[in-house]
């Protein structure tokens, strides 16, 4: 099945760095954004760690395991060489990373997520989330606390339960999904789905794909600009990273 892809990520309006990370590899379908934490530079090392070295396993062991098996390690691997990082470096302490990747295997797609950066689909003009998010406002939504509404509004909504590099063990969440043709993909950071809604997501996806069959690269890089536009006209506190796959 062939893959359009687009990605764009930006500093936002109110940092001073961008901690984010994307990564884009349509020649093996894989796909990952990272959102860095950590201190002044920490959040920096840790991101860009993952781009380097979740892709570095994937394509060391593409035919030697299952794809949910290398998608995990691969995640792990980032892990452990994030923590390792803040262990030799006193002032990266503490540091870690979201990461959230698509893998494209012949007709299944395989989410890798640990964080709280988000996988959707669009399937017939709907939209929804296949990526569960790691976090504090999650554990509380989960034990029925309060409902999605309020969760908005939670101070502590940006703290994360799971995190790629923070400690020495890890659990990640792999996921599975038969693709169909036509469908979408994206790949966000909290830059993105923390300032556009779920709603407005897909109103500028249907807008921009309003065929799918049809798309052309202009269309989705017109779409990923849209849509870190967007989060950056409600405010743009945070880096914004946004990654777009189409199955034609």
């Amino acid at each position: 099945m062939a893959l359009l892809s687009a990605g764009l990520t930006d500093i936002g309006r109110k940092r001073s760095t961008n901690q984010d990370s994307i990564y884009l590899n349509p020649d093996i379908n894989f796909f990952l954004v990272a959102d860095g934490m950590g201190g002044h530079s920490g959040g920096d090392v840790a991101s860009q760690l993952s781009v380097k070295k979740i892709p570095e396993y994937v394509l060391n062991h593409l035919s030697s395991k299952s794809p949910a098996q290398v998608l995990n390690n691969a995640i792990k691997f980032a892990n452990e060489a994030i923590y390792q990082k803040s262990q030799e470096m006193p002032k990266l302490k503490g540091m870690g990373t979201t990461a959230v990747s698509l893998y494209f295997f012949e007709d299944t797609l395989y989410i890798g997520n640990v964080g709280d950066s988000r996988a959707y689909l669009v399937h017939n003009t709907k939209l929804y989330q296949l990526s569960k998010d790691h976090s504090l406002v999650q554990e509380k939504l989960n034990l029925g606390i309060y409902d999605r509404q309020k969760a908005a509004d939670d101070p502590m909504k940006n703290v994360l339960v799971r995190s790629v590099g923070h400690e020495d063990h890890l659990v990640v969440d792999v996921f599975s999904y038969k693709i169909c043709r036509h469908d979408f993909f994206l790949l966000c950071s909290d830059g993105l789905h923390g300032k556009v809604s779920d709603s407005d997501m897909l109103f500028l996806i249907n807008k921009h794909i309003p065929t799918p069959a049809q798309a052309t690269q202009q269309d989705l890089d017109n779409l990923t600009k849209a849509l870190v536009d967007t989060a950056n006209g409600h405010g743009g506190q945070d880096n914004i990273s946004v990654v777009i796959v189409l199955a034609q």
